[in-house]
């Protein structure tokens, strides 16, 4: 039977096709993708030429290609260029392509081809190690050790993360959850089970192969053959605990290549055939099932490429030959594909904290393909810019601060998005991002560290800290040189002004956000929201705790717009429910962002996202200026298709004092007023409340509660509300004035302190 090409329509939950004309190429060669179609065992050829007849000797042909996805492993000269693709049809591509799409390389870009599959592991060695370390490798460290134990990080991590597995005996296979239903606590200590194991695995062999001490490499092999006989189908699986089959896999994978001298044949075997069954559950589940080639917004899958198919594959490698297969894969997404959450600015959509967990695991992916097999994906331009993220979307002396699903709300950053800064800064040469992790390291301690769930279940500090130094002996110091008072991350609609981030004590930040990604995954109903935190305390948040995911508190309050400095309209607010095409449609955009005369700017649109829940909303728009530092301007206009109430919202850790149309948040650094100075409809209705709704009691027993202000208008079909917030240091108020006029046919905001008045315009807005 001849198949046929078939040209899917892209949707707002695939990958899209590019490039085209309206693509902006951050790097050269392009990356190419498109709908795949019907087939399951199709494969491509692809076109790419000068002449939009494909009728030129440059004319180049590849394939056949496995996937919709390919980089090509040239770079190409600036100019105008065709593509198209077909389906292959043995030995080359059949008749039918698809419609041509055009797209232009400027000059200047980014070099960032990628070796072919024909090339990339051509020469490469099939000895063990090959994880992060070589025979050569582990020589040079070996040499470091006997040298300056403690300069290289070794005593720090023989003395806490090799000893104490020692003297343990091996961890048993996690039990089921009773009736098999998940147990989020139970669900919690497996994982952490399993990533002690990876612990004693991983860090018994490097030691004891360093070291050459035959006592470790026998410890290490008992743990290794203990893990191995657990049921890869059982508690540890994919799909019955993801999170621990990914530890699982990766332990073996480090004590298979690492041990590989130590372990008889049949213990390889034994060894490998787990390792083997392991990955091959993931590989099933990210390529055929969840296939994030087409849809990619699968979080924990996409993670996987890195903390399962990379090691386990480079593991395996020259032995098991689905293992070249699914390293090819994981290779041409990270080159091609990554992130999903986000591009070339370097933002990620579902906040600072999977930030975190995906860099932390992305990066480690990265050194063992760079040291292994010598592709650099650091050069990629997300890589190179999305330690600015964190930098100015999650400051590291601020709390609260941040959208999002995140394990560590109401703490500030943690010493993982420290080391990570620090590992971008080595990468970069970003003296800021090396800042940043001086700020985090000076509060916190890997030992104070490592007493957090969210960080002891998930990686080691001194093992980190082993890897840098091999790779970074000599850190440069960090400044904020370069460091902009706004920052506006296109590619997921968050915008960040900061006034002296370089002083806790005087700092003041505005995040905004109106992303085109919704509420989808760890993301939320919080487009057009704004945080504020100013003089060492957060005055504006996001209420609410991070219980568990799944949880009451993070389906029913967390997710939704009424936890969120975002307006209600007739009560409701934006779609955040479990439908992921609906959380996608509910989106916002940040049509612009600016900063000029001291004054920061952000104008976000939001009528998509409460469309979903609120279908007579014609436009739900908001402006914030953000004015010499000191205060936050926040215009909102809101048309209905027919009468309906407004609710500005405002939450804070304190419950805040309405009176009229002004109100106080007291807090314990810091306070804030506000002032509603204009409303189209009128005099607003204040009220003030505390707690969490639709939450269940025990999730939130001995956690103290939440505070919000309500200001409810009046039904109108049209608003317009203009209110100023003005933080302020604890105990020193500033004292402001404020009128409105429409002189000279513009409406401006004028604000008088200490007898220097400002002016805002905004026309645009009301």
């Amino acid at each position: 039977m001849r198949k046929t090409l078939f040209e899917p329509i892209s949707g707002p939950l695939t990958v899209q096709y590019a490039p085209t004309e309206e693509t902006e190429l951050r790097e050269n060669p392009p990356r190419f993708v498109w709908m795949g179609g019907s087939w399951e065992d199709e494969r491509y050829a692809l076109q790419l030429s000068t002449n939009e007849n494909f009728q030129d000797e440059a004319t180049a042909t590849f394939g056949p290609l496995s996937y919709n996805f390919f980089t090509p492993d040239r770079v190409l000269a600036p100019g105008m260029y065709y593509w198209r693709y077909a389906l292959w049809d043995g030995d080359g591509p059949a008749s039918d392509w698809s419609r041509t799409r055009r797209f232009d390389v400027a000059p200047g870009l980014p070099e960032t081809p990628l070796p072919s599959r024909a090339d990339r592991y051509a020469g490469l060695s099939a000895a063990h190690p090959r994880l992060w370390l070589d025979a050569a490798g582990v020589e040079a460290l070996r040499a470091r050790v006997r040298a300056d134990a403690d300069g290289c990080g070794w005593t720090a991590f023989y003395e806490r993360s090799v000893r104490p597995w020692a003297e343990r005996e091996p961890i048993p296979e996690p039990a089921r959850y009773p009736d098999n239903k998940r147990v989020a606590s139970l669900w919690r200590r497996m994982y952490m089970d399993c990533q002690e194991t990876l612990y004693a695995i991983r860090h018994l062999a490097v030691a004891g192969v360093v070291l050459q001490d035959e006592a470790l490499l026998a410890k290490a092999r008992g743990w290794l053959l203990h893990a191995a006989s657990w049921d890869p189908d059982g508690t540890t699986s994919r799909d019955y605990n993801d999170e621990a089959a990914f530890r699982v896999a990766g332990a073996l994978a480090w004590g298979y290549d690492w041990l590989h001298g130590e372990l008889t044949d049949d213990e390889r075997r034994l060894v490998r055939a787990s390792l083997l069954r392991r990955t091959e559950q993931v590989a099933f589940h990210v390529i055929d099932r969840s296939k994030i080639h087409h849809v990619p917004y699968d979080s924990h899958a996409v993670r996987s490429l890195s903390s399962v198919l990379t090691p386990c594959c480079i593991a395996m490698l020259h032995e098991e030959e689905q293992a070249r297969e699914w390293l090819d894969y994981a290779i041409d997404y990270f080159a091609c594909l990554y992130s999903p959450w986000g591009g070339a600015d370097g933002g990620w959509a579902e906040g600072p904290m999977y930030w975190t967990t995906g860099m932390a695991f992305v990066t480690e992916a990265m050194g063992l393909l760079k040291a292994y097999v010598g592709i650099d994906l650091y050069r990629r331009p997300f890589f190179r810019k999305t330690g600015d993220f964190p930098l100015y979307c999650f400051a590291p002396d601020t709390t609260r601060a941040s959208f999002g699903d995140q394990s560590t709300l109401g703490d500030p950053p943690s010493l993982k998005t420290g080391a990570l800064m620090r590992l971008f800064a080595g990468q970069t040469g970003h003296p800021a991002y090396r800042w940043y992790y001086d700020q985090v390291r000076a509060r916190e301690s890997p030992e104070e560290a490592d007493a957090k769930f969210y960080n002891y279940g998930w990686w080691d500090f001194r093992f980190d800290e082993l890897v840098y130094r091999h790779e970074f002996p000599d850190d440069a110091p960090g400044s904020l040189d370069g460091v902009e008072p706004l920052r506006w991350f296109r590619d997921v609609g968050w915008v960040a002004m900061h006034h002296r981030m370089d002083d806790p004590e005087e700092h003041v930040a505005l995040l905004a956000k109106s992303s085109p990604y919704g509420s989808i995954s760890h993301s939320h109903g919080d487009q057009n929201g704004f945080l504020l935190h100013a003089y060492g305390e957060p005055l504006a948040i996001d209420s609410g705790y991070y219980v568990a995911f799944g949880s009451t508190m993070h389906l029913n309050w967390r997710r939704q717009t009424r936890s969120k400095n975002a307006p209600l309209v007739d009560g409701r607010g934006q779609y955040a429910g479990r439908d992921k095409s609906l959380n996608l449609e509910a989106s916002g955009r940040v049509e612009d962002a600016w900063f000029r005369d001291g004054v920061g700017y952000a104008r976000m649109d939001a009528t998509a996202a409460y469309r979903v829940e609120i279908p007579y909303a014609k436009r739900v728009a908001r402006e914030l200026y953000f004015v010499g530092g000191s205060y936050v301007v926040v215009v909102d206009l809101v048309d209905l298709e027919q009468p309906g109430r407004v609710t500005w919202q405002l939450h804070a850790l304190r419950e805040p004092e309405p009176n009229r149309q002004t109100f106080r948040v007291d807090g314990e650094k810091a306070e804030l007023a506000g002032k509603f100075v204009y409303c189209s409809s009128g005099e607003l209705r204040l009220s003030a409340f505390t707690g969490f709704e639709d939450v269940e009691p025990s999730e939130i027993e001995g956690l103290a509660p939440h505070a919000r202000l309500l200001a409810e208008t009046k039904r109108a079909p049209s608003h317009r509300i203009v209110t100023l917030l003005v933080p302020a240091k604890k105990g020193e108020p500033k004292l402001v004035s404020t009128f409105l006029d429409d002189q000279d046919h513009g409406v401006h905001l004028y604000f008088t302190e200490r007898g220097v008045t400002k002016r805002i315009e905004v026309a645009k807005a009301y």
